[in-house]
């Protein structure tokens, strides 16, 4: 199967390249496609070098999936007129509320992905709301989610490259004794935390937030209510969320531990002792969810606390993606 990557020389489209080569998915062609500026470089996928190709000379007609790595900006202008000839996984925000474009994080609604069909593209979620979802899919079953109080921890690498170089350089400054610039946020990143990402709405929310709660009750139940907090972190890599999750139904922790810890995708790591928990840094560069901290919360009936994390450059964006394809492949819903 031929597979394409637009946006390959990003954060997201090398870690896509990464997975796609880790889980040795089955590929006879890799086209790593990109802007005018960054083709021509090279990029090394099973021992063997791929030139990167100009996105607006690519015939995307040899290909029967297509990753989309590039933003909101490129998919706009471009998955539509890709989907005509190949399957689209987009990474960015643009398609996610579109009712008739599929909102895919596998463990959780892969029976949706019927509706590829409708235009050809899928959509991948928000890099906190995988996680959270991945971890209350199984506790939805169970219990029947009636309301979450989500605090996301999110790290530079979620808003590129250069926000993380900025991270280091204001690390170096602040050592150094120099004036910390701040170009890719509204404050000071090093040794802070900033409770802002996206712009504001009316409403005091941020676009950040309002999508935490959009795309939840999209993928798991349109009944849940939801509110967020998002905090942008000076960590490089791995979005962390504190959960406070009531449940229609009366709760058992030792049932909750078990069900997660048998649940695809999720791992717990839930000893109630010094270091028996999951930190940003442990998590970076694995596919798992991580859930910590498991503890009933004594001033709500049927309410747990939850601490969740995951790399979001991996299962918050390039895996899910991969694994998204994977699905298709499974379902037999890549051939046109």
């Amino acid at each position: 199967m031929n597979i394409a990557i637009v946006g390959a020389t990003g954060n997201v489209g090398r870690k896509i390249i990464e997975v796609l080569e880790n889980k040795n998915f089955p590929i006879s062609e890799l086209y790593l496609i990109a802007s005018s500026k960054s083709s021509g470089q090279k990029i090394n996928f099973k021992g063997k070098e791929h030139t990167v190709i100009d996105l607006e000379k690519f015939d995307f007609s040899k290909v029967k999936i297509t990753f989309f790595a590039a933003g909101s900006a490129v998919a706009e202008k471009w998955a539509y007129k890709v989907a005509e000839k190949t399957i689209v996984i987009d990474n960015s925000k643009y398609f996610r509320k579109d009712s008739e474009i599929p909102l895919i994080v596998p463990e959780v609604n892969s029976k949706e992905l019927v509706h590829v069909k409708n235009k050809n593209i899928i959509a991948n979620a928000n890099c906190s709301v995988i996680p959270l979802v991945v971890a209350l899919k199984p506790l939805h079953d169970l219990y029947t989610v009636k309301r979450i109080v989500a605090s996301t921890y999110q790290s530079v690498s979620g808003a590129g490259k250069a926000p993380m170089d900025e991270l280091l350089s204001q690390t170096q400054d602040y050592f150094n004794n120099k004036n910390l610039q701040s170009k890719h946020f509204t404050k000071q990143i090093a040794f802070n935390a900033i409770p802002h990402i996206d712009s504001f709405l009316e409403n005091g929310y941020t676009k950040e937030e309002q999508k935490t709660s959009d795309e939840v009750k999209k993928i798991l139940d349109k009944k849940i209510k939801i509110t967020s907090t998002c905090v942008r972190i000076p960590v490089l890599v791995s979005h962390s969320i504190s959960a406070n999750v009531e449940f229609e139904k009366k709760i058992n922790l030792d049932e909750i531990r078990n069900v997660l810890s048998t649940s695809p995708g999720c791992k717990v790591i839930d000893e109630q002792k010094d270091g028996g928990y999951i930190t940003p840094v442990e998590a970076e560069n694995k596919y798992e969810t991580f859930i910590s901290r498991i503890r009933q919360d004594d001033s709500q009936s049927n309410t747990v606390n939850l601490w969740i994390v995951s790399d979001n450059l991996l299962k918050g964006a390039a895996l899910n993606a991969v694994e998204i394809a994977e699905s298709l492949v499974k379902k037999n819903l890549h051939e046109r």
